[in-house]
């Protein structure tokens, strides 16, 4: 049976119908829009993640940042690193500046320093749906439990604070790390948007991933277990991972 014909017939069994016999979407009378992201802190156990101040943040994420050896953490981002200082900071003033994204520095507890920036964008609060991206972790944050619980406390915000139905996850399918990303957080692939833009003179086919509210809760647990403490030993080392985690929640 051809592919079309099956998602027809999946259709009409999942779902109800109007009156002339097709299949419609669950109704949602108590719907409202939300509200759009505040720009304030999120607080976790080993990390901060504020909005960006470039006159607060600028030195830490220069120093992260031009601390690594070349340019391949650049390489699936909008921007090339910065030549230099100046070019650097006025990367950081147009990011805290824009009207069509939030964008937020990871400050590490551990040495008090931005190590890293990730944004909400394409936000939607008539349709609660919202997109975390330029996720841009310095090599300091990579590995480190501060940037998992980074990504942690922006999703629980969407969910649990802001009542958002859909948080996205979009990166270059060739992006092979984020893609390992997206589904290490619980995000779920939802397909390939062939030829979706043009970005430093390239092609670049999008793939997508989602978490929906109804996911949320047994990820949401499965991110509060592999946080803890006592997951971690002394050397640091994590004693489970967060698949684990959210395996046995999900059973």
């Amino acid at each position: 049976m051809a592919a079309a014909n099956i998602a027809v017939i999946l259709a009409v069994m999942t779902h109800r119908t109007n009156h002339y016999g097709q299949p419609i979407g669950a109704p949602l009378p108590d719907w409202t829009p939300r509200i759009a992201p505040p720009r304030t802190p999120m607080t976790g156990r080993y990390c901060a993640v504020e909005p960006l101040d470039p006159a607060r943040h600028s030195n830490d994420l220069f120093a992260s940042f031009l601390a690594a050896p070349d340019d391949r953490d650049w390489t699936y981002l909008w921007t090339e690193r910065p030549a230099d200082r100046v070019a650097f900071d006025h990367e950081i003033e147009r990011a805290a500046s824009a009207e069509d994204l939030i964008t937020f520095a990871i400050v590490d507890h551990a040495t008090g320093r931005a190590l890293g920036l990730a944004s909400y964008m394409r936000i939607d609060p008539a349709n609660g749906s919202i997109e975390i991206g330029s996720i841009n972790f310095s090599r300091a944050l990579m590995r480190n439990r501060a940037g998992t619980e980074a990504m942690f406390l922006m999703m629980r915000r969407v969910f649990d604070e802001l009542g958002y139905r859909r948080y996205e996850w979009k990166c270059d399918a060739l992006n092979a790390p984020s893609r390992a990303a997206a589904a290490r957080y619980g995000f779920r692939f939802e397909g390939i948007f062939r030829q979706a833009m043009v970005t430093k003179g390239r092609n670049r086919d999008t793939a997508w991933f989602s978490i929906i509210d109804g996911e949320f809760p047994a990820i949401r647990a499965a991110f509060e277990a592999w946080l803890a403490p006592d997951n971690f030993s002394p050397d640091d080392t994590q004693r489970a991972r967060l698949a684990a985690f959210r395996d046995t929640v999900l059973t």
